[in-house]
């Protein structure tokens, strides 16, 4: 029986091969790089300053050279946030390297420390998320 021999390094090598290709081709790669489903979510986010409990400020704006990230300042401390896709309908915003999630939801919106397991601010509440509350009561 003749057996043929095989490389074990042809899956990098072709893997290796695919990333040319597509740097190649034309198409961009970037870590940078959002998806289509996160490009949705990044377009019902609330930006402004949201005004929290216990007399806490949070800004909101979105980044001019990259669609879909954000940056978000609280207590003079500034993050670059993108979304994650949710299957609750609410945005999520995360910073990985910080561990800090924006999490908005219609009435009101909250920063989350994941690291430490812990809210920063609550009842956060952005311009218009206060007139979409005028208006659902009205």
């Amino acid at each position: 029986m003749i057996r043929h021999a095989t490389s074990r390094f042809a899956p990098a090598s072709a893997l290796l091969f695919l990333a040319l290709g597509a740097l190649t081709s034309g198409a961009a790669f970037s870590a940078d790089a959002l998806t289509a489903g996160q490009l949705a979510a990044a377009e019902r986010v609330y930006t402004g300053t949201a005004s929290c409990e216990f007399n806490q400020q949070i800004t909101l704006a979105p980044v001019a050279a990259k669609p879909g990230h954000f940056t978000l300042v609280h207590k003079k401390a500034s993050y670059t946030l993108v979304p994650q896709e949710t299957t609750s309908g609410a945005v999520r915003l995360e910073d990985a390297k910080s561990g800090l999630v924006w999490i908005q939801i219609p009435a009101k919106s909250m920063l989350m420390n994941t690291k430490l397991g812990q809210r920063v601010a609550d009842v956060c509440i952005t311009p218009e998320q206060r007139q979409a509350g005028l208006v659902a009561v009205n």
